[in-house]
């Protein structure tokens, strides 16, 4: 085998592991090309929707190639030295119009439920609070009192503990799996975007704005994004690293951050007072 084909063997075994260490845990992967693995039944839903979309669009695009090809060997001045001088067709007019029309109402069919799942936020069991600044993530969870700012890990760190530079950060947020959770978007000053890919999560934090999404992961993991508006200088050092874990971790971690878990058991209501009837004053003697 030549050095070349060699180093070329190494470099891609290489890259394929990277590729498979980062797939793993929620990152984009060298060479990569398809989305990322999901971890919530929107981004599987999405995902569905991609590849209907991309079957069609092959569909209509190797038709249209075939029609062209027919056209160009069939009409051309050789084989056709005397054109034709039509120019309507009824039956081609109506099919031209008739199928698109299908095919917009096939896409419709699949993306408004799509639409309604992303944006009809469920009942939750957490919050978080998610703050965009220029150039770091503030996270909050109002409920249990966990406040915490996300920046970006330096370079020699990343390198030391083996994780991705750009994407890891000095403080993971921490969400229990196998639970809803309502996230409310804002920011302090420019536009950002709050954009997991392996939740199908991508809001906009706008200044002034509380904008509202949701995801539920399933399956545990580590898991990346970035901030997804051009936002400034730093745009590119605005990573999201998030760790889905069983609720006991994460009960644990928010006792850690200084926060309080809830009781899961509620109080059983009081019982009514009840109000005595005031009691009847015996009847007076009559007097003679």
């Amino acid at each position: 085998m030549k050095r070349g084909a060699l180093f070329g063997a190494v470099l891609g075994g290489v890259f394929s592991v990277a590729g498979a260490a980062f797939a793993m845990v929620g990152a984009p992967t060298p060479r990569g090309y398809d989305f990322q693995e999901p971890a919530t039944a929107v981004m599987r839903e999405i995902v569905d929707f991609h590849t209907l979309l991309l079957w069609i669009i092959v569909a209509i695009s190797v038709f249209v190639l075939a029609l062209l090809l027919w056209v160009i060997v069939r009409y051309n001045r050789r084989a056709n030295p005397t054109p034709h001088k039509f120019t309507h067709n009824m039956v081609v007019e109506v099919i031209w119009t008739i199928v698109p029309v299908l095919i917009l109402v096939g896409i419709a069919w699949k993306s408004f439920p799509l639409i309604y799942l992303q944006e009809r936020i469920p009942e939750a069991e957490l919050t978080l609070k998610v703050t965009g600044n220029s150039w770091r993530w503030d996270f909050e969870y109002p409920d249990l009192g966990v406040v915490m700012t996300a920046n970006l890990l330096d370079e020699a760190t990343a390198d030391a503990e083996g994780r991705p530079y750009l994407l890891a950060t000095d403080a993971p947020l921490l969400v229990p799996v196998d639970t809803t959770v309502r996230v409310l978007v804002t920011s302090n000053d420019v536009i950002h975007s709050f954009a997991v890919p392996a939740f199908g999560v991508k809001e906009d934090a706008i200044q002034g704005r509380m904008n509202e999404t949701w995801f539920n992961v399933d399956r545990e993991g580590v898991f990346y994004g970035q901030c997804s508006e051009l936002c400034g200088v730093n745009h590119a050092y605005m990573p999201v690293e998030i760790h889905a874990v069983p609720r006991a971790e994460f009960e644990a971690w928010v006792v850690a951050q200084g926060g309080s878990i809830a009781s899961a058991e509620t109080e059983a209501p009081a019982a009514p007072a009840v109000i005595d009837a005031p009691a009847v004053a015996p009847a007076a003697t009559p007097t003679r």
